[in-house]
């Protein structure tokens, strides 16, 4: 299983995700490939936002070393679930899409908790420290519904 992370500048929220899933994966023992990227090319080459770092490191991950890099039309190929954050993140994917096919991919994250109503994860970035902690916690949330779909499978 592979899995993407997308939202603005891959600075925030798909660090966190990635981070968080990645810690879940290796506590449940299930093996996966998790990436995060971003659509903003601002903070290509940065590390993750300071507040997303402290969130992060209080719930015992590190994500500190994470790079940020751009969404690109060659993920549609290297991953078998990519999730965004929100309706922007949707449409620039969907802009980048060869076919259907790669769309097929894609849905929101918060789909995998409430189908269908595409509601977003909120980026945190304009806010205070609490903005990402509520971020953190719907992402926990969405990652605990996919360690148990990949638990089910295997």
């Amino acid at each position: 299983m592979k899995i993407l992370f997308v939202c603005t500048g891959n600075i925030c929220r798909s660090p966190m995700a990635e981070g968080l899933l990645r810690h879940k994966l290796k506590h449940a023992g299930v093996k996966a490939i998790v990436d995060s990227c971003g659509f903003e090319p601002f903070h290509v080459g940065d590390h993750p936002d300071s507040r997303a770092v402290a969130v992060s490191r209080k719930n015992g991950i590190n994500i500190s070393g994470h790079i940020a890099r751009l969404f690109t039309e060659k993920d549609f190929d290297r991953f078998d679930h990519i999730y965004v954050m929100d309706a922007s993140h949707y449409y620039h994917v969907k802009a980048l899409a060869r076919n259907n096919s790669d769309m097929l991919r894609v849905d929101y994250l918060m789909n995998l908790l409430i189908p269908g109503k595409n509601i977003a994860v909120d980026d945190p970035w304009y806010h205070d420290i609490t903005a990402f902690e509520r971020a953190f916690s719907k992402i926990d949330a969405a990652c605990e519904e996919i360690i148990k779909t990949l638990l089910m499978k295997h």
